[in-house]
This record gives structure tokens, sequence and C-alpha cells, in this order.
């Protein structure tokens, strides 16, 4: 099996052209604001691993803002292919050294990958973090960029931090934060019928009002790591599953 690259990971399939929108006939009639609604049901304990170890819990509210937006956007960087509690652990490592712009641009690349491990391409995210310290400092005044097309600009950042940095740190909803998880349960559930997040992302939007794009992540997410799992999914714990079309799934509990 050819192994994928963390490039084209954070990409995220971003330069493929959008896909035309598939025909899709929900004979079940379940629409978006049932999925939202039951999901959100399903959702009230709040003890998913996202809930509590998401990146928009990693970061120190108490700080100053900018340090504050910064460690949002390092969660973000450290999360892609790297389970919560792994990125919760080495964030929390960054913050006893000083997660501030300063402080990592101080720090060698071997001493900032050995706060990071094990985190999924630590080497590679500790170059890209190094970098990204150096463009805020000449760019941006040592914030963070408030836009998504700045955002991505960053190495290591794509779409998917990009637009969870901006809701996170900016309290700006310029999109839906599309990961493995909402990637899945949308076509799982017959919302769009794409092939890559940012197609799902592009679909969602279309779909789904403004005002609700903010609830989309979290309740997906948390969804996705305690019910609609990428494997043998708990479909008989599922409120919607007397609806839903269970679209690529092979087997269940």
């Amino acid at each position: 099996m050819k192994r994928r690259n963390f490039e084209t990971i954070v990409a995220e399939n971003d330069s493929e052209p959008r896909e035309k929108k598939a025909d899709i006939t929900q004979s079940n009639n379940l629409d978006w604001r049932e999925c939202l609604e039951k999901i959100a049901q399903m959702r009230l304990e709040g003890d998913a691993p996202v809930d509590t170890k998401g990146c928009h819990m990693l970061a120190d509210k108490t700080a100053d803002p900018q340090v504050f937006r910064f460690q949002i956007l390092l969660a973000l960087m450290l999360s892609s292919q790297t389970k919560d509690e792994i990125t919760a652990a080495a964030m929390h490592r960054l913050k006893d050294y000083g997660c501030t712009v300063e402080n990592i641009r101080k720090l060698s690349g071997l001493e900032l990958q050995k706060l990071l491990i094990p985190v999924g391409f630590y080497r590679r995210k500790a170059e890209y973090i190094k970098k990204v310290a150096e463009i805020l400092v000449e760019k941006y005044g040592g914030d963070i960029p408030n836009t998504v097309d700045g955002l991505c600009s960053l190495p290591g950042v794509g779409p998917k931090m990009a637009y969870l940095a901006m809701q996170c740190a900016w309290d700006i909803d310029a999109g839906i934060g599309v990961d493995t998880h909402v990637h899945r349960i949308s076509n799982r559930l017959g919302l769009v019928r794409t092939k890559t997040p940012e197609n799902t992302r592009t679909d969602l939007e279309d779909l789904i009002p403004h005002s609700e794009w903010r609830r989309v992540n979290k309740l997906f997410v948390g969804f996705g790591q305690q019910i609609c799992l990428p494997v043998l999914p708990k479909c008989s714990e599922c409120l919607l599953k007397d609806k839903c079309p269970t679209i690529g799934v092979k087997k269940a509990r």
C-alpha cells in the first residue's frame, strides 16, 4: 500500500476541482435538520474526547488574546492524524514550557520534537511550527492571520484547520471545518455524496444555513468518536437508525 505523506494529508485535496453534485434521492426523508437535532440529542452528555480534549479546549483562555490564538493554531496543527488525547498531552507540555510565538522561535528543532512526541508526523510538524512562528513575527506582528487564505498560506495548515481556527481563535464562522469524521458521516447519512473533505465542505455549506455551521464539526466529530465509528458503527444505539441509508457500511453493531 502506498503511504500517504503529510503534505498530501494537510492539503486535504484542496487543489481538486469541485465535483458536480450527485442527485441524491433520500427516500428515507432524512434531512440535515433532523440529522443535527438527533445527533445533538445523542451528544447531550458531552463526554466524547473532542469535548474535553478537542483543539478548542487546549488553548489557555486566561492568556493574552494573541497567545491564545497562537495556541489554538498549534493545537490544530498537531491534531492532524493524531488522537485528541495525544494532541492534548503535547499541548500541555508546550504550555508548561511556555507556548508563545517567541518561546517557540527560541527552541531548536530537536527540542521541539521532544515536546511533540508521540504526535503523528512530529518531525514534520515541528519543522512547520518553527516556520510558522517565524512567519507570524515577520508578517503578522506575532499574531495569526485573520483570514482563511492567510491561514492556508502557512506551512502545514490546511482548509479544515483554517476554518476551525477562524471559528475558535477569531470567533468568525467562515466555513465548516471538515475532518475525517464530518466527511465520513455526511456521506454515510446521504447528506452529500463527495470524494474529498473540501467537496464535502462546499456541499454542506450549500445545504446547511450559515447560522448552523458552527455546530456541525463538534457534533459530528463526537458522534463519530462514540457511535458512528469508521468501522463497525454502533447503529443499534443511533437515533437515526430507522432512516439512515448507512451508505458504505458493510457491517454494524
